[in-house]
């Protein structure tokens, strides 16, 4: 294909829209300014950033642009395509640096409705307002009488204002006092939540924008899209009735005794046009909060808060796959059932054979406690990773340890009490007192605050291993990982039962991040790679290991700016699926190796920014993404860091980056179309002698 140049009459509507909350100003640019060499998404408010942003900018500055941007094939009806791209520069981040975030429901479909692919919000308003977009006119409304508010009552004010049509996307308290880990919420409890956009938003006095469009989005082959319709992710054609159940079931390790018909659950899709039902929808539940009852939806992480007496594990199957038997990443931890397997697959017990989650015994199973912490995470508007993941078990540990002995919080430290948590929850997110403030600076920052040493690094030895039975797994009391975010699949603390070929792979794509990688980027290879990865000292001198990331990272790219979810995406047996989605949007026919290249450059230029804006280098990301592998995996395995240094060493030779310092040679901006961002690295000292080049 030789490059298209021209923006497709397809799958796009032609617009984005600037908007200043300072002068309440908008102006519009044209998609075709960026796209189809960025292609949408991500891979545009990327290069946005660049062009637009200097160093030195914090993230809670007017200048910080918060972007909104869709893809090609949001609201054409394409699976997945629903999902929405969030970036800007991160206020939960350690150190604050460009960050993304991304998130499902309506949002992005109705803006495309209204005429716009995406928007890019910068200033700050005198006093709080939200934004109305309503088919291609964006106008300014006094927020004052909705500051305050929770997350629903905020959705449901704006609904009696706007009519049921209109689709928003708000902050709660968490967001308006700036709390660093406050998320953007919009519907179907959808948050774009752990870069902690929410506090950009109220640093912005911006409370909500709200999105009505009656426009239509044309894909350019109806017939490709009714198919993929049909084809991706095997959607299973049944009824879903809401379930009255006596337990609260929710995953193999979370599974208790409730009263009788309590729990009652059923599906939903996350987002417009999917043909999956992922999320999990639980009724009636109890509220934290006057209204007593509410419903709430799940993904994965809400439903660690009612019961983590084990770590999660996993089946191989969910992320190593055979020609038979392949399923997306996480696919078997949602609400949605995987196909029943290919019985005839001779790998069949090798892929359902569980590796099983670690004795923790943080909390035991409490129904309603578990519901009260969700709907106090999704009111206030508050990222649940931090508050359930890191918080609640930090809490455990730092208690059990002695750590937290001189600590008075108002009440006595139980996580498993909801009590504790509505008062623990309300000091944080309105910053009440020295503990409120410090928290609502995010984990990451408050443990340094108290001393590292002591608060984050003093070691628990309360957790056995259940791949080797009775071992015990000495880690630190804080489940930090890298950048300011907590564990997520990296072999150790939470979601620690993955193989070493995994959790290798998710350490390299977390090291070149800026926050936790894997809600976008879970790792997925063949089971050969798995079992040709079992071993993580030899696993450090694989080159596969350094290939898998590569794929990932790539993925996570055309996730990003296509779009499409990673409870789909990708699929090891079908590889060319997202030229096909683009293809069914657009028309633009692209091989999975120019799909490939259009991805890598997002990433390099991603990559740019970091090293114009934060010095990002090899000796910057190395050690702070190596500090994990210190500590046992599942099976008592640990790295040592020249170890992790050699398996580095093949990664960048992977993406075409210089061993010592991790930048881009000159020949891979070339390639990757970014000759003005070579001169640039030339200029700022950070593009390395040709000779250095691997």
């Amino acid at each position: 294909m030789s490059e298209q140049t021209q923006l497709p009459q397809y799958g796009y509507v032609g617009k984005i829209a600037w908007i200043d909350l300072t002068d309440q100003s908008v102006k519009i640019i044209p998609t075709s300014d960026y796209a189809p060499k960025f292609i949408g998404g991500r891979a545009i408010a990327t290069k946005i950033y660049w062009d637009v942003t200097k160093p030195g900018m914090k993230a809670l500055d007017p200048e910080n642009p918060l972007m909104f941007m869709t893809g090609p094939t949001t609201a054409t009806g394409i699976p997945t395509g629903g999902r929405t791209s969030v970036c800007a520069m991160a206020p939960n981040n350690l150190p604050e640096q460009f960050c993304w975030g991304n998130m499902g429901g309506w949002f992005g479909a109705k803006l495309k409705f209204a005429g716009f692919d995406g928007i890019v919000i910068v200033g700050r308003a005198e006093i709080p307002v939200y934004v109305k977009i309503d088919d291609g006119e964006i106008t300014f409304h006094d927020a004052r009488n909705l500051w305050g508010t929770l997350t629903h009552d905020c959705q449901e004010k704006l609904s009696a204002i706007h009519g049921k049509e209109a689709v928003s996307a708000v902050i709660g308290p968490a967001g308006e006092n700036l709390c660093r880990n406050a998320s953007i919420n919009t519907s179907n409890d959808n948050v774009a939540a752990k870069a902690g956009f929410g506090a950009v938003m109220g640093s912005k006095n911006l409370k909500a924008i709200v999105v009505k469009g009656t426009g239509d989005v044309r894909p350019y082959d109806v017939d490709m899209v009714l198919k993929l319709r049909k084809t991706m992710g095997n959607p299973q054609r049944k009824a879903n009735p809401v379930e009255h159940l006596d337990r609260c079931a929710f995953r193999a390790h979370i599974n208790f005794e409730t009263e009788p018909g309590v729990v009652k659950k059923t599906n939903v899709s996350c987002s417009h046009g999917c043909n999956m039902r992922c999320n999990l929808f639980v009724l009636d539940t109890k509220s934290a909060f006057p209204r007593k009852v509410t419903n709430q939806v799940h993904k994965c992480i809400g439903v660690y808060a009612f019961q983590m007496t084990e770590d999660c594990g996993m089946f191989p199957g969910m992320f190593f796959h055979t020609e038979k038997n392949h399923n997306q990443a996480c696919l078997g931890q949602g609400a949605q059932v995987p196909p029943p397997p290919d019985t005839s697959d001779p790998y069949l017990e090798e892929l359902m054979t569980r590796r099983p989650g670690s004795t923790m015994n943080f909390w035991d199973g409490d129904y309603d406690r578990g519901n009260v912490i969700n709907d106090l995470c999704t009111q206030y508007g508050i990222d649940k990773w931090d508050v359930i993941v890191w918080l609640m078990t930090w809490l455990v540990m730092g208690k059990r340890t002695g750590v937290l002995e001189d600590m008075d919080l108002g009440m006595e430290i139980d996580p498993g009490n909801e009590e504790f948590m509505k008062h623990l929850l309300d000091m944080i997110v309105y910053r009440k007192g020295y503990w409120g403030n410090l928290f609502a600076e995010g984990m990451a920052r408050a443990i340094r605050t108290l001393g590292k040493e002591k608060y984050g690094d003093t070691i628990y030895k309360g957790i056995i291993s259940n791949v080797v039975p009775g071992l015990q797994l000495d880690i630190p009391i804080s489940f930090e990982s890298s950048w300011g975010h907590c564990f997520h699949w990296q072999g150790r603390g939470f979601q620690g039962s993955p193989p070493p070929g995994y959790y290798l792979s998710a350490t390299l794509m977390l090291m070149t991040n800026t926050r936790d990688a894997q809600t976008n980027s879970h790792v997925h290879g063949t089971l050969d790679y798995m079992k040709e990865t079992m071993d993580a000292h030899k696993a450090c001198l694989n080159r596969k290991v350094a290939e898998n990331a590569f794929m990932g990272e790539i993925k996570a790219e055309m996730k990003e700016c296509v779009t499409c979810c990673d409870l789909q995406s990708p699929q090891i047996f079908w590889p060319d699926m997202e030229c096909q989605m683009l293809e069914a949007a657009t028309g633009i026919k692209m091989t999975e190796e120019e799909l490939y290249l259009a991805c890598e450059r997002s990433k390099n230029l991603f990559r740019a920014i970091l090293m114009r804006d934060s010095n990002r280098c090899r000796a910057q990301e190395e050690p702070e993404a190596y500090r994990p592998l210190q500590y046992p995996d599942c099976e008592g395995q640990t790295v040592a860091p020249e170890e992790f240094a050699k398996l580095v060493d093949l990664y960048y030779d992977v993406w075409g980056w210089d061993r010592e310092t991790g930048w881009p040679t000159r020949e891979t901006w070339i390639r990757c179309g970014l000759e003005d961002v070579a001169e640039e690295m030339e200029r700022l000292g950070k593009l390395p002698p040709e000779k250095s080049s691997k």
